[in-house]
């Protein structure tokens, strides 16, 4: 393993087990390159969510709190993984998932062996073996859901997590119902994809975008 990958690992796994010097260290290491990276593709778009630096920093802290626990042996892929995820956040309606995301882990806290390894080297070191198999599959779902692109992630979270039926769905993102029931039904086989990507450690398949 190379050593910035196992110095990232490392840090993660300091970090899941309750270091928060972990995380501040995690943020120094990685959020210029994040923070460049998201500023060069979305530029417009964060001047309207206010300042950059700011935006970037919570959006990736929310995540790493809120989030599925996760070990990545690769630094690049742990990047690439943030920058996916804040980029679909910014897409979304960031207070909405935000907030939905501290409230799934309020009312269906996963387990704290559940961590997921994404790539070969990561799951060497440790995986979620003494979880049951359904709540290690719900784990994996919660990641994949952070990275469908936001359309297919809200009516999922409306549909399967607030248990909203059609109609109100459709009513609150201003569509058709029978339009509201083809879009739910199109992003489950997206989601199934992606979790399927992540567990065989695909993780370059599960990053990207089912966007036309």
């Amino acid at each position: 393993m190379e050593d910035a990958g196992r110095q990232t690992l490392d840090l993660l796994q300091r970090w899941h087990q309750g270091d928060r010097e972990a995380l501040e260290q995690l943020l120094q290491r990685h959020l210029p390159f994040i923070r460049r990276y998201v500023s060069n593709r979305l530029g417009p778009a964060l001047r309207g969510k206010g300042e950059t630096v700011d935006f970037v920093q919570d959006a990736m802290v929310e995540f790493l709190r809120y989030g599925p626990r996760f070990l990545l042996a690769d630094e690049g892929h742990f990047r690439a993984l943030m920058v996916k995820v804040i980029e679909n956040v910014l897409r979304d309606r960031h207070d909405w998932f935000t907030a939905r995301r501290r409230d799934l882990r309020r009312e269906r806290p996963l387990p704290q062996e559940s961590l997921l390894g994404l790539d070969p080297l990561a799951r060497s070191v440790t995986r979620p073996s003494q979880v049951s198999q359904r709540q290690e599959e719900e784990a994996w779902i919660r990641l994949a859901l952070e990275l469908l692109d936001p359309e297919d992630r809200r009516i999922i979270m409306l549909r399967t997590y607030e248990e909203l039926g059609y109609g109100e769905i459709a009513t609150r993102l201003g569509i058709k119902e029978s339009a509201a029931r083809m879009r739910f039904n199109r992003a489950l086989p997206k989601l199934a994809r992606k979790a399927g990507d992540l567990r065989r450690g695909r993780l370059e398949r599960a990053l990207e975008s089912d966007m036309p």
